[in-house]
């Protein structure tokens, strides 16, 4: 063999395995490993540049995960019939590996480090997405590149009351709760996930659970770097220093910069100040300013903000907008703002807003899904816009970034918890989310706004649904700490923690959450999760000043839906050759007309924006699936004449025999003369024979005459 393998086994404790294997396939990379459960196989790689470059003062990581269609035995779709850009679960999936990644990397790292996972072969009912952030720690682990890890991912649910590592896909069709959870031996540094109204004492002890698992492999992990002989780092040097400048920084900028973070000022004027305390330093210090020891001013400037906000909140319970660390912003909310929509909220909490529609569509606007893993459709949507403007900056538009995917997905995590089911909804739904300003929470303000959008638009949900985010500071030695409701962009930007919950009165329904350093005790997570209870109910209460339940009917301009069901055997004559007569009902309607096989019946949509469209549609598709039943009577139209009677038609491409003798109480000796082709007459159906052939009765209809005894 050209190849040296070391394989190490994860044992999940129930009869199932995790293989992770490397030394076999991509050695070129810095690190490399396949990681297999049952059928499903992912090839993870990291390569890390030697270097930083000049004047990067972050981590430029990227993370991307992507599926191999050939996985699961698949051709892609579209025209050129190959892997095109990542789709909306491909960059989920990429997120969540990379925000269990950033925050074990040295804070003084800044080389460009790429992540890449693929899913090269799948077993259909074990999900890739629970093991691709083990595939990246472990080629992490057998690289030399500095990373304090290693870490996992796993999926916790709870299905039939237990709770369960790595469910499978059929399994988790029955959870009550589902999260992905990542951590490292001693932390929990990322969740997210949905669940069905759950108590915040429920959500912990998953988490608890999960991180059971991880501990398992994180181990395994560390005999693989022994196994692999990685356990020397590379050396690195990517900052400059210099700690004279540091503490000239701190002296001169410290007290103006917690008198501006006291004094409660709005985003931009905050901002203006501390722009100019930093220039007025730099322009006074009578140091010789070169490129070098300007980024050194920035950043120890912004140690200085970073220890100033912290502390003010630690040592005052001040917050940079004045309030403590429970208190919402001040909350306003709007429904119907925009007349032609379907139904519209405007959402306010502080300085971030949402302005959000909601549009109701039919069968045929359902989202198609064409991935190597999930396929299929999906009839509620949820996007997220975040323009350049809603910060007060200049940004090409360049579509949905993966911040846009990440948080819309949230949002529509938590909204459709309390959607109706799909026998009682028959619309396709689409909500936009546009973000008009932005000071931290914007995703929740979605939330909010979707749920009053939701209620205006007349859909029928099981509860309003409002969300909060929560943050964390923390002194160095972990000795005190704050735990902050409803969060402010610089908070998120210079905290311990963003943990986002949405949930209704009843429990929670969506969390996100994500850390930044080590320690989070199961106390203070709790009191969080505890805290932001809270703060959602606070904001339901808000939400309830403009509007508390779903309207009665949709808006006059909604389209309506109309679901029929008829006999399996009349699909095709709906339908008609080539879809001839389907398109000609939609065309003479102006309906929308779908048709779909449920067991022995198809289920038709009629879809338009008025009801006498639907009438239309409604009597045209009855008529042609409509039975004939035994005593009913029908207008006919006389179709053929015969010797022995006459052929007539009582629904369309339905005919019956009018014998002669059914004609009339008298006798006729032929047809000559009782009825022409196209003649309107009124019959009843007598019998259906074997055949099915259709015996009618004119003379069942009239009266009988008189006989001539009774007359005299």
């Amino acid at each position: 063999m050209s190849y040296n393998a070391i394989k190490k086994v994860i044992d999940l404790g129930d009869g199932r395995t995790i293989e992770i294997e490397t030394g076999k396939l991509a050695k070129q990379a810095d690190g490399s490993v396949v990681v297999k459960q049952g059928d499903t196989m992912l090839l993870a790689t990291v390569v890390s540049s030697p270097e930083a470059k000049e004047g990067v003062d972050f981590l430029p990581l990227s993370v991307d995960y992507q599926e191999k269609y050939a996985a699961t035995g698949r051709i892609p779709g579209g025209f050129l019939r190959r892997e095109a850009r990542l789709s909306d679960y491909e960059v989920l999936i990429s997120r969540i590996v990379d925000r269990a990644l950033r925050p074990l990397f040295p804070e003084d790292y800044h080389a460009d480090t790429q992540v890449m996972i693929s899913l090269i072969s799948a077993d259909k009912n074990i999900m890739p997405d629970a093991l691709a952030g083990l595939a990246a720690s472990a080629a992490l682990a057998v690289s030399d590149i500095p990373f304090n890890g290693p870490i996992s991912e796993v999926r916790v649910a709870k299905i039939d009351g237990q709770l369960v590592i790595n469910p499978t896909l059929s399994d988790l069709e029955r959870a009550t709760l589902e999260f992905i959870v990542a951590g490292s031996e001693n932390d929990i540094n990322m969740v997210e996930g949905e669940s069905k109204e759950i108590q915040e004492d429920e959500l912990v002890e998953a988490i608890k659970f999960a991180h059971e698992a991880i501990k398992k492999h994180v181990a395994v992990q560390k005999e693989l770097t022994l196994a692999v002989g990685k356990t020397e780092k590379r050396i690195y040097n990517h900052e400059h220093s210099n700690e004279e400048l540091k503490k000239q920084v701190y002296a001169a900028t410290y007290d103006k910069v917690y008198e501006v973070a006291k004094s409660g000022s709005s985003k931009h004027e905050r901002h203006d100040k501390l722009r100019e305390i930093r220039d007025v330093f730099i322009a006074t210090s009578g140091l010789e300013i070169d490129a070098v020891t300007e980024s050194l001013i920035k950043k120890y400037f912004h140690d200085v903000e970073y220890d100033a906000v912290r502390n003010l909140i630690l040592d005052e319970d001040l917050r940079l907008d004045g309030r403590n660390s429970k208190q919402i912003r001040p909350i306003w909310s709007e429904v119907g703002y925009l007349p032609a929509a379907h139904g519209s909220a405007v959402f306010t909490r502080g300085e971030t807003q949402s302005l959000t529609t909601v549009t109701l569509g039919a069968k045929d606007d359902e989202q198609m899904i064409d991935g190597a893993f999930i396929n299929g459709y999906n009839k509620f949507l949820l996007h997220y816009n975040f323009p350049g403007f809603s910060t007060g900056e200049v940004r090409p538009n360049r579509g949905a970034g993966r911040r846009e995917i990440g948080h819309g997905n949230l949002a529509m995590r938590s909204l459709k918890q309390v959607l109706p089911a799909d026998d009682e909804n028959p619309y396709t739904i689409r909500v936009v989310s546009d973000i008009l300003e932005s000071n931290g929470s914007s995703s929740m303000a979605t939330v909010c706004a979707g749920t009053l959008a939701l209620m205006d638009a007349g859909i029928k949900i099981t509860a309003p649904v409002s969300g909060i985010a929560m943050g964390l500071i923390t002194n160095p030695e972990g000795t005190k700490y704050a735990v902050l409701s409803d969060i402010l962009g610089d908070e998120d930007h210079l905290g311990d923690m963003d943990f986002k919950v949405t949930g209704t009165e009843k429990g929670i329904v969506a969390v996100q959450m994500d850390l930044k350093i080590n320690g989070l005790s199961y106390e203070v997570l709790s009191k969080a999760l505890h805290q932001a209870k809270e703060g959602r109910l606070h904001i339901l209460g808000e939400m309830a000043k403009t509007i508390t339940e779903p309207r009665e009917d949709y808006k006059p301009h909604a389209p309506r839906i109309i679901t029929i069901k008829i006999d399996k055997e009349f699909i095709g004559a709906v339908i008609g050759p080539g879809g001839k007569i389907i398109q000609e009902m939609q065309r003479e309607t102006g309906a929308t007309i779908s048709i779909e096989e449920v067991g022995n019946q198809g289920i038709v949509q009629i879809f338009a924006d008025n009801k006498e469209s639907i009438d239309k549609a409604v009597s045209r598709i009855r008529a042609i699936a409509a039975k004939p039943e035994v005593g009913e009577i029908y207008e006919g139209k006389v179709k053929s004449i015969m010797p022995f009677g006459a052929f007539v038609e009582i629904m369309p491409g339905k005919d019956g025999l009018l014998h002669i003798s059914e004609i009339d109480h008298k006798r006729f000796e032929t047809m000559d003369g009782i009825f022409q082709i196209g003649d309107e007459v009124r019959v009843k159906l007598l019998d259906i024979d074997k055949q099915g052939k259709l015996k009618l009765s004119r003379k069942a209809l009239l009266p009988k005459p008189e006989k001539p005894e009774a007359a005299k």
